[in-house]
């Protein structure tokens, strides 16, 4: 056989060995995972309506305010219910609306499920 011919049939088992290792190191850190996206995105909501509706400051600019290693959170704003979403895709997502006098107030957490 060729090194060529060994080579791609090499290559298709070595990603698909590489992408079995990645999602079992997924599944097992899940919970560990899922609670840092929790905490992030009601940190971020928190800050970022505050920041917003308080401070009059423009939602793209909230995420200065973020902690470094906040980068997968995204923001969503609907200023007609005066409230900011805070995201991180695929595990948690957290709203916070703004209530005077109380200030920015997080909607109630459910567990899934």
């Amino acid at each position: 056989m060729a090194n060529g011919q060994v080579r791609r049939r090499i290559w298709p088992r070595a990603v698909l060995v590489l992408l079995a290792i990645g999602g079992i190191a997924l599944w097992w850190r899940h919970p560990v995972l899922n609670a840092y996206a929790t905490t992030a995105a009601g940190f971020g909501a928190r800050t970022a309506c505050a920041c917003h509706y308080q401070g009059g400051r423009p939602l793209d600019d909230c995420t200065r305010d973020f902690e470094p290693g906040m980068g997968l959170v995204f923001l969503s704003g609907d200023e007609e219910a005066r409230s900011v979403t805070a995201s991180v895709p695929f595990y948690a997502s957290q709203t916070v609306t703004f209530t005077p006098p109380f200030g920015c107030v997080p909607e109630r957490w459910q567990a899934p499920g």
